[in-house]
Parts: C-alpha cells; structure tokens; sequence
C-alpha cells in the first residue's frame, strides 16, 4: 500500500481525572518533521512521541497537538511542596529588599512556580498512560486516513499509466504510414525540383530521415516506465522519491517523442503525453 503525506485524526478521551484530545496533521514534506504542541506538565512525552513517528512515518510534515482539561475533583488532590513554596517565598523577600521596594507576593504567582504544586506520582502515571494509549488510537486512524488517500490517489496514477500505455500504442501503429506518407513526400518534392538521383542515394537519403524521425525507441522506454512504476507502487512502502524519480524519466522520453515529431498526429500524442505526466506528478508530490 502507499501513503499520502496529507492526513487527519482526531481521538477524544475522558476519564475520571478530566478530559483530553489529541489532534495529528500532516502535510508533504521533503523528509520527516514533527512539530507538538503539548501542555507544560506533558512536555515529557514529546521524545516518546517523536519516536514512535519516526518508527513509523518517513515523511511529511507532521503536527501533533493534545487539549487537556483537569476535572476539578480531580484537582481538589493536588499536593503543596511546602518546602520548595517556602524556598521561592523567601528567595522573592531578599530580590525585593535588594531593590528596596515593597510589594506584596502574589500567592498565585508562587503556584505556578514549577514544582510547588504536585499532583500525586501515581496519578500522572496513570493520565500519562492512558493518554499515550489514546495516542496510539490516533496515530492508527491516523495512518489508517494516509491510506485511504494513497488509495485513492493510486488509482488516479493508474489511470493515467493506462492512458499513456494507449497513446504510446496509438503512436507505434500510426508510424508506417507516417514514414510512409515521408517517404512519398520526399519523393515528390525531388520530382517537383527535377533532381534526378540513383536510387542508392535516395535509399539513402529515405534511411537517414526515418533514423531521425524513429521514435520506436521512446515508445519501448515508455512502456518499460509504466511497468516499473506499476511495480513500485505495488511495492508500497514510502515510494514517493521513487515515483518523483521516474516522473523525470517519463519526462524526458516525451520530450525526445515530441523533438522527433515529423507529424501533427504525434505532436499531439508528445503533448497529451506531458500531460499526463504532469498530472501524475501533482499527485506523487503528496505520497510518502
């Protein structure tokens, strides 16, 4: 299977110490980066979180987000770190006497000094489990929602493989008679100029000019491309590069068609050609 880089999950949880949810985007990116947005009493989980992206996620432009909400009951359990609150208590009256002025110390800003309130150790063990529990809900729909759009987009890719294959074809079963209709016209115009030359040197002339308009060669390599993008994406796994690998090739063998070109009818297929070739690469831009 292939994945999209372009993905969102949500997964919601409660419980009895209050509510929380985790968010996770992406977009296409070059390589694998991941940005979080965490509360302040969660920034611990962000290396365990970074891993377990990195285990299984190669690119994009990850963005994980988590909302938490204490129930109130639940906060009625935190503890005070006397000691520590005396020690910050005591460290703001000597800044305050060194800068002999008086102000009253605000209880709250004492609060919020790290550490000085404490949730009891079990009970962030446990929130802390659950949450990377629920995590792991979200990144599985997470990825689950990458395949479904590489699905998706797997399926346009093979639409326009087939339709290459087609005007590859179209192009190889018009080529005798436009060879044909040169060689004629080639002709024509020697009769119509007076010129008279054995028929070695125009035999010659005739092979130099369909060697230069033979375009057999980028027909084979364009069917050989579409059998080996075909089977990268049966593959699976983080292709992307790949893919965007033989968008190249696919390129350059329909610019060499189109150079050759000695009729509208193949210009035309040159042309359709990079179209489609253009409109697989849009797509491959968003697979990992």
């Amino acid at each position: 299977m292939i994945y999209s880089m372009t993905a969102y999950a949500r997964k919601e949880i409660k419980s009895d110490w209050g509510n929380a949810v985790w968010e996770i985007r992406s977009v296409n990116q070059r390589y694998l980066e991941t940005y979080f947005r965490l509360p302040e009493q969660f920034r611990g989980l962000e290396p365990i979180l970074r891993e377990r992206f990195r285990k299984r996620l190669a690119r994009g432009k990850v963005e994980c987000h988590l909302r938490f909400e204490a129930n109130s009951k639940a906060q009625s359990d935190l503890n005070i770190n006397e000691d520590l609150a005396k020690q910050v208590i005591k460290a703001a009256n000597q800044v305050m006497s060194l800068t002999g002025e008086e102000s009253r110390i605000n209880p709250f800003q004492v609060m919020n000094w790290p550490g000085v309130m404490e949730a009891p150790e079990q009970d962030m063990d446990t929130i802390q489990k659950e949450l990377l529990e629920a995590f792991e809900e979200a990144m599985s729909d997470f990825i689950d929602a990458r395949g479904r759009e590489g699905s998706n987009m797997k399926a346009l890719i093979d639409q326009r493989l087939e339709a290459i294959t087609a005007e590859a074809a179209k192009v190889r079963a018009r080529m005798p008679e436009i060879l044909q209709w040169q060689r004629d016209r080639l002709l024509n115009k020697f009769e119509e100029a007076k010129i008279e030359l054995d028929s070695s040197r125009v035999e010659q002339e005739l092979i130099l000019l369909a060697q230069k308009s033979d375009v057999a060669e980028e027909l084979d390599r364009l069917d050989s491309h579409v059998k080996e993008a075909t089977n990268i994406m049966k593959k699976g796994g983080a292709c992307g590069r790949k893919l965007d690998f033989m968008m190249q090739e696919f390129n350059r063998e329909a610019n060499t068609l189109a150079s050759k070109s000695i009729s509208t009818d193949v210009t035309a297929s040159g042309v359709e050609l990079k179209v489609l070739i253009e409109q697989m690469r849009e797509q491959i831009q968003n697979i990992e």
